[in-house]
C-alpha cells in the first residue's frame, strides 16, 4: 500500500512558497475547531500523500526523522517537492530513484528553524513505513512525523532544536498522550535495521533537557 512506503531518510533539502491565503481549503480548516490541527508557526503546504487515521485513533507517538535532498545537501526545495509529488526525476541522478515514492510528514523543520506543515495532525501522514513501537505495528496510524532537514553526518542547528521543542510542547497541549514517557522516538527506533535517522548527530539528551526545563510552555488552546 502506498502509505506504507517511506522515502529516503537521512539525506535531503526543502523550500517552496504556497502561502496560506492561496489555499481556501486550508484557510477554512484553520477556522474554528480545525485550528488545533495546524500549527500557527508553520507555513502550510498541503501534501496529497495522506489519509484518515483509523476510527478512534489519536496521536500517541512523535517520530523524529532526518532528510536531505540530494543526500547530504541542504536547501533547494526538493524535500517539499518530494512530499507534494512534484520532484523532477531529471533534476539529480538520485531523484530518478525516488520520484515515484508517495511519502509525507506532518511537519518539516529546515536548517534555519522554519517549519512547513504538510498534513493536519488529525490525519495520517505517510512517513513511518513498515514500523513497530511497543509491539504495535503501522506506526503511521497513531504517530506524528516530524522531519528535520539533516543527515547522519552533520549536527542539527540550534534553530532546529528550538523549533522542535516549541512544536512538541504545542502538540502535548493538544494531544495529552504525547506527554507520556517514551512517546518520542526516532525513525531508527521504530524501524531498526531499515532506517538510521535521525542519526548519531541528533542530540537526544539536549532535546530531553530542553523539554524538561519548562522554559517553553505550550501555547494556550484557542
Amino acid at each position: 500500500m502506498a502509505h506504507e512506503r517511506d522515502g529516503p531518510k537521512g539525506g535531503v533539502a526543502v523550500s517552496g512558497t504556497l502561502e496560506l491565503a492561496s489555499c481556501p481549503r486550508v484557510v477554512a480548516a484553520l477556522s474554528g475547531a480545525g485550528a488545533a490541527l495546524w500549527w500557527s508557526e508553520a507555513r502550510v503546504c498541503p501534501s496529497p500523500n495522506r489519509d484518515a487515521r483509523p476510527l478512534g485513533s489519536e496521536p500517541e507517538l512523535v517520530v523524529i526523522h532526518a532528510i536531505s535532498l540530494p543526500p547530504g545537501q541542504f536547501g533547494g526545495g526538493f524535500i517539499e517537492h518530494l512530499f507534494t509529488n512534484t520532484l523532477e526525476p531529471r533534476g539529480h541522478p538520485y531523484f530518478a530513484e525516488i520520484a515515484d515514492l508517495r511519502v509525507s510528514a506532518h511537519v518539516l523543520i529546515g536548517r534555519d528553524g522554519r517549519a512547513t506543515q504538510f498534513v493536519p495532525f488529525d490525519e495520517r501522514a505517510w512517513h513511518a513505513g513498515v514500523s513497530c513501537w511497543n509491539g504495535r505495528e503501522r506506526c503511521n496510524d497513531f504517530s506524528i512525523g516530524i522531519e528535520l532537514e539533516g543527515c547522519d553526518e552533520q549536527a542539527f542547528t540550534d534553530a532546529q532544536y528550538a523549533t522542535l521543542v516549541r512544536l512538541i510542547h504545542w502538540l502535548r497541549g493538544r494531544f495529552p498522550r504525547l506527554a507520556a514517557e517514551g512517546a518520542i522516538a526516532g525513525h531508527a527506533d521504530i524501524a531498526p535495521g531499515r532506517k538510521t535517522d535521525p542519526g548519531p548527530c541528533f542530540d537526544w539528551a539536549r532535546l530531553n533537557e530542553q523539554l524538561k526545563d519548562g522554559q517553553l510552555k505550550p501555547d494556550p488552546i484557542t
